[in-house]
């Protein structure tokens, strides 16, 4: 959407201002850091490109289908109703709680505040820098990111955490590792959940771009020999497996990794 130029606020223009607002207002989403920017674009003025406009209601779309598959998923196997964590959508840089974040953070979710942060950029990233292609792909991304805040709602973010704080570099790695292998798996439950709009070819775009941000390939792509000590999300294998292990149990309890010697 190409709004004008004047009465640009945070580096947007009207029109953008106005899209993002009627986004927040009715989805509950946080728009705060797109409308603001980061400090080197307060002083200019840009429209919303249609990139971003596409980003953000692709996002929103997937994060309705977690919120309808949470709420029935986390009543019946866990017994909590479902609160839908906030979802921060932002261009370029942006604060939370939790440390400051840009494009080469990638999403990430804050316990702290119950947000999922996600770049608009980052989905071309995805696609392009990383080999992970197809709008499954970039839904399994925003998935995981809200696993994470089922993770919260379950305690387990807030156990993993106690944890770390007596434990020695690489312990804390590895229960990162199993974290976010845990993370995948549920990513997987709620891919289940969704399996009656899934396209041929979806599930494949899913698992591929597990296994395209598994912690040995980036480091490979980096020009560096894999260190598994140093690993905090796990490996193309172990990320596509669980994933796999999430979609075709659908159940919570089979997501686990803290209670297996087999990762």
């Amino acid at each position: 959407m190409r709004g004008g130029r004047v009465g640009a606020v945070g580096g947007l223009g009207i029109g953008g201002v106005l899209l993002l607002l009627a986004i927040g207002w009715v989805t509950g989403v946080d728009v705060t850091p797109m409308l603001t920017g980061s400090p080197q674009q307060q002083g200019e003025a840009r429209d919303i490109t249609a990139e971003e406009q596409e980003a953000a209601d692709f996002t929103l779309r997937v994060l309705a289908t977690t919120e309808e598959v949470w709420s029935y998923i986390l009543p019946e196997q866990a017994g909590q109703e479902y609160v839908p964590p906030t979802l921060v959508l932002y261009s370029g840089v942006t604060q939370s709680p939790c440390g400051g974040a840009s494009g080469a953070t990638g999403p990430f979710y804050c316990p702290a505040d119950r947000k999922a942060y996600i770049d608009t950029d980052f989905f071309a990233t995805l696609s392009q820098r990383l080999g992970a292609r197809g709008d499954f792909a970039a839904a399994y991304v925003v998935a995981h990111e809200v696993a994470h805040h089922v993770q919260n709602q379950l305690g387990i973010l807030g156990r993993v955490q106690r944890e770390r704080q007596s434990a020695t570099e690489a312990e804390s790695n590895a229960l990162t590792v199993r974290l976010e292998l845990m993370a995948d798996c549920l990513s997987g439950v709620w891919a289940q959940g969704v399996d009656g709009l899934l396209e041929p070819g979806d599930l494949d775009e899913a698992l591929n771009a597990a296994r395209m941000i598994g912690d040995d390939r980036l480091q490979r792509q980096a020009g560096r020999v894999p260190q598994p000590h140093t690993f905090t999300h796990g490996t193309s294998e172990q990320r596509s497996r669980w994933f796999r292990t999430g979609y075709d149990s659908g159940r919570i309890e089979d997501c686990d990794t803290f209670a297996t010697s087999d990762l």
